[in-house]
């Protein structure tokens, strides 16, 4: 699909790999509406591109349906969907003190990243199969985010490993599902990249993360990532795969 023209919603566009993805749809010439819980860094990133901030909360189909409805009246009804919102959490099984993990954590990761993605992609799929079909009877193209976590999870990864390992499975699912109506669908699995979260931590650590990756070694940059995302649009056969993009990373027990 060309990227040209299309109207696109970018959940988690505020920050990070969502807003480095805004960027680039946008400088393809993409009409792009920022969703995210953070209005205010969904506001700056539009700003700057020329496209819509609009809050939203995944995990709230009103939410959702109204954020969908806002960009339509904006830019017309969406073809591209990049699902990036997502949290993270480390928790192990046993706590120090002996007790069980807190159950609600685990919920709440499940919640947004697993659940969140998917209500998003059934209500964005629900408008985009109404829309006439382009080249190769094409109609939409859904990106899910996952993570190398989905195969090679740390301690304490249990939550955030069960919910990028559900979109990882939800993946070829989703994309023969949607077949029949001409929506692609795929799914990035990033490892370690400098988002804003990442940067939080001392440099020490950050530089020691870049060493693990075998080639570059260096943590991945934002637009590596929105580059490939921007590439699974207009590759029309890129259909019900998950693409690691890591360095050939595999992430270490701990």
């Amino acid at each position: 699909m060309k990227i040209e023209g299309q109207a696109a919603l970018v959940t988690g566009g505020g920050s990070g790999l969502g807003e480095a993805t805004a960027r680039e749809l946008a400088r393809l010439g993409a009409k792009v509406a920022v969703l995210d819980v953070n209005l205010e860094g969904a506001q700056r990133v539009a700003q700057d591109i020329g496209g819509i901030a609009v809050k939203c909360d995944v995990t709230d189909t009103a939410s959702v349906q109204a954020a969908l409805d806002t960009a339509a009246a904006a830019h017309g009804p969406a073809r591209l969907l990049m699902n990036i919102a997502g949290i993270g959490t480390a928790k192990r099984v046993v706590q120090k003190d002996g007790s069980a993990a807190p159950l609600d954590d685990f919920a709440k990761v499940i919640q947004v990243n697993l659940i969140g993605t998917y209500n998003a992609s059934r209500l964005f799929a629900a408008a985009c199969a109404k829309l006439d079909a382009l080249e190769d009877g094409e109609r939409g193209v859904m990106l899910f985010t996952a993570s190398v976590a989905a195969f090679d999870g740390q301690v304490g990864q249990q939550a955030y490993s069960a919910s990028k390992g559900g979109l990882v499975g939800m993946t070829l699912p989703m994309a023969r599902d949607l077949a029949q109506h001409g929506i692609r669908v795929c799914t990035i699995a990033p490892g370690l990249f400098s988002t804003p979260l990442m940067r939080q931590l001392p440099d020490a650590v950050q530089a020691s993360l870049a060493a693990s990756i075998p080639f570059p070694p260096r943590l991945g940059k934002p637009e590596e990532f929105a580059a490939l995302a921007a590439h699974i649009v207009t590759n029309t056969h890129l259909n019900g795969e998950v693409i690691r993009l890591d360095g050939a990373l595999r992430m270490a027990p701990r």
